[in-house]
C-alpha cells in the first residue's frame, strides 16, 4: 500500500532526493492542513549577533510563531558540547541548548574556576519543527547557542560556564555548572582517544559515555548516527521524526561532550528532510564543527584537524553511499577530490606520523544488516591506499568488526588479536565501531574475539552495488566479530618509534581486541 508519510505517498517518497523532498515537504499541506507551527528556521533571539544560517530554500508556508520569552533566573542551560577548531591547538567551539528563549546568552572562560574573566557573546540557531504525523508528534521549538574560542594557549587547561541574563556561572550558587576543556599540544605527546559510533539514547549509550570518560581521552570521534531522531534512517521523511530526541540526547551526552571534544560526522540517521534541501540544516544548528572541509554549510560532517602527531579525517558517506542514495553525489565529487588532496598533504607534514580517517557507511564489515558499502569502496578505498591511511573507523552496522590489514580488496596481512601492523607495507585495518548504544545487530557466522577464537576463517557476506543491489561475496578478512555494546580506545605514543595501541573495550570494560600500528 502507497501509504503517504507526512503528505509524501512512500512511493514518491523511494524517488526523491533529499533536497525534492525538502522542497516538497514546505510546499506542499500536511493531513492536517498548513504547517501552522513553520518549517525549520533559525534566526536571532536576544542578541544582536547574526546567527549562522539553516541553509533553507524560500517558503510559502507561514513563518514560526514569536517565542515567548521567561524569567532568565529560572532557565537553566544544558547540553553542553565541545568540539575542536581548525586548529585544537588554539581554537574550541561550545555548544549548549536552552529550552526556552533567553536574553544575551554568552560564556565565560578562565584559567581558574574564582577567575572566569573573559566573556564572550554566543550566537543563536533557533530550530523550528512543526507538528508532525497528523498530530501525534508535537512541534518543537530548540534553542541552541555556540561560542567559538580562538587565540587560545596550547596545551592547557581552561574554566568555562555558559549563561544568559539573569544566570551568570560566575555566580557562586553557580560554579557547579562549570565545565573544562584542554586544548592540544604545541608539540606531540602521549594521549589517547576513543571512538564509536550508532549511538542513540539510551543505558547502554549512557555507560558507554562513562567508559569512555574514564578512559581520559583528548577527543571523542563519533563515526555518525548520533540520537535518531529519525529512527528509519532511509533519507525519507519517515513518520516517526521527533526531533525533541535531541534534547534527550545532548542531555545524556553532556556528562562527557563538556569536557571532551565531541567529534561527529553524519550518518544516514542524521540526514532530516524538514532542515534544508540536503538535510543537514538540523546538524548546522546543534553543532559547531572545524568548517576546513570542501563545504562547511552543505557537508558539515566532512573536515579534518591535527592532535599532536596524529591527523584526523571526518567524511561523509552519504555522499558515496550506493545503499542508502538519497544525499547520494551531493558533492558532485568535490568531496572525494578534497579527500586526495587533504590526504597528501597530510602525509608531506613531517611532524605528522598517523593518519585516521573515519565515516559512518562500511568499506569492510560482514554484519547481517548493511554489510559493506561499494559506493565507499569504488570512491575512497582506492585513496586510502594511494596514501596509506592508517587506520580506518567506520559505524553504521551496530557491532564490532575489525577486519586484517587490506590491500587492493584482498588481505595483505592477517593480524591476530595483539599483533602488529605498519600500513606503509602491510595494508588497511579496517574498524566497524557500532556498538556506541543503539539495538545491536548481528553476524551470519559466530563471533570471534579475544577468548573465543574464531571457528572458520572465511565468511559469506555481500556488499551493496550501485542501484541498491547486493553482491555476494565470500571473505577472509574478518578478523574480529563481537556483537555488544562497545567502542574503541587509542593510545598514541609519539617519538623515534611512533606507535599507536588500538583496543576496543565492551560495556563491561572488558578488552575484547587490541593491535598495534606502528610505521617503519
Amino acid at each position: 500500500m502507497d501509504i503517504p508519510r507526512f503528505g509524501i505517498p512512500e512511493k514518491l517518497a523511494a524517488r526523491m532526493s533529499m533536497a525534492e523532498q525538502h522542497a516538497y515537504l514546505r510546499t506542499r499541506p500536511t493531513r492536517r492542513g498548513v504547517l501552522r507551527a513553520g518549517v525549520a528556521t533559525a534566526a536571532v533571539t536576544g542578541t544582536g549577533l547574526a546567527a549562522r544560517p539553516v541553509q533553507a530554500a524560500p517558503t510559502v508556508l507561514t513563518a514560526p510563531r514569536a517565542s515567548t520569552r521567561v524569567d532568565g533566573s529560572l532557565v537553566a542551560p544544558f547540553g553542553r558540547h565541545l568540539a575542536y577548531g581548525a586548529d585544537p591547538r588554539t581554537r574550541m567551539s561550545v555548544g549548549w541548548q536552552v529550552p526556552f528563549a533567553v536574553e544575551r546568552p554568552f560564556l565565560r572562560i578562565g584559567l581558574q574556576p574564582w577567575a572566569l574573566s573573559r566573556r564572550i557573546d554566543a550566537e543563536v540557531r533557533h530550530l523550528t519543527t512543526p507538528e508532525l504525523n497528523g498530530g501525534k508528534i508535537a512541534a518543537a521549538e530548540q534553542f541552541y547557542l555556540h561560542a567559538r574560542l580562538e587565540r587560545l594557549r596550547p596545551g592547557t587547561t581552561y574554566y568555562y560556564g555558559v549563561g544568559h541574563e539573569g544566570f551568570d556561572p560566575a555566580d557562586a550558587r553557580n560554579l557547579g555548572t562549570l565545565g573544562t576543556f584542554t586544548t592540544a599540544p604545541e608539540r606531540a605527546e602521549p594521549f589517547t582517544f576513543t571512538a564509536f559510533g550508532d549511538q542513540g539514547v539510551s543505558y547502554d549509550a549512557l555507560g558507554n559515555d562513562q567508559l569512555i570518560l574514564g578512559q581520559g581521552p583528548a577527543f571523542h570521534l563519533h563515526a555518525g548516527d548520533l540520537c535518531y531522531a529519525d529512527p528509519f534512517g532511509s533519507g525519507r521523511p519517515i513518520d516517526g521524526y521527533d526531533a525533541r530526541t535531541w534534547d534527550q540526547y545532548l542531555a545524556q551526552t553532556e556528562t562527557v561532550a563538556k569536557t571532551v571534544p565531541w567529534m561527529v560526522t553524519t550518518g544516514n540517521h542524521d540526514m532530516e528532510a524538514w532542515y534544508s534541501p540536503d538535510g543537514y540544516g538540523g546538524q548546522n544548528a546543534r553543532w559547531s564543527l572545524p568548517g576546513n572541509g570542501p563545504d562547511p554549510v552543505n557537508l558539515p560532517g566532512a573536515y579534518s584537524f591535527v592532535h599532536g602527531n596524529v591527523a584526523v579525517v571526518a567524511l561523509d558517506a552519504n555522499d558515496v553511499s550506493y545503499e542508502i542514495p538519497a544525499n547520494f553525489g551531493i558533492s558532485d565529487g568535490r568531496q572525494t577530490r578534497w579527500l586526495d588532496r587533504r590526504l597528501g598533504e597530510l602525509r608531506a607534514h613531517h611532524d605528522i606520523d598517523f593518519v585516521v580517517v573515519f565515516f559512518h557507511h562500511c568499506a569492510f564489515s560482514t554484519s547481517s544488516v548493511h554489510a559493506s558499502d561499494g559506493g565507499v569502496r569504488d570512491a575512497w578505498v582506492p585513496l586510502f591506499e594511494k596514501h596509506r591511511v592508517d587506520l580506518v573507523v567506520n559505524g553504521h552496522n551496530h557491532v564490532y568488526e575489525r577486519t586484517d590489514a587490506i590491500l587492493n580488496g584482498a588481505v595483505r596481512r592477517t593480524v591476530p588479536i595483539g599483533e602488529r601492523v605498519d600500513p606503509a607495507r602491510d595494508g588497511i585495518v579496517y574498524v566497524t565501531a557500532g556498538g556506541g548504544g543503539r539495538a545491536l545487530m548481528r553476524f551470519a557466522v559466530p563471533d570471534s574475539y579475544e577468548g573465543h577464537p574464531a571457528e572458520r576463517e572465511s565468511v559469506d557476506t555481500f556488499h551493496t552495488v550501485r542501484g541498491g543491489g547486493r553482491a555476494a561475496e565470500t571473505v577472509e578478512w574478518s578478523r574480529v566479530r563481537y556483537t555488544g555494546f562497545s567502542f574503541l580506545a587509542v593510545a598514541v605514543e609519539p617519538g623515534r618509534h611512533p606507535r599507536m595501541e588500538v583496543s576496543a573495550l565492551a560495556e563491561s570494560g572488558e578488552r575484547i581486541d587490541h593491535f598495534e600500528i606502528a610505521r617503519g
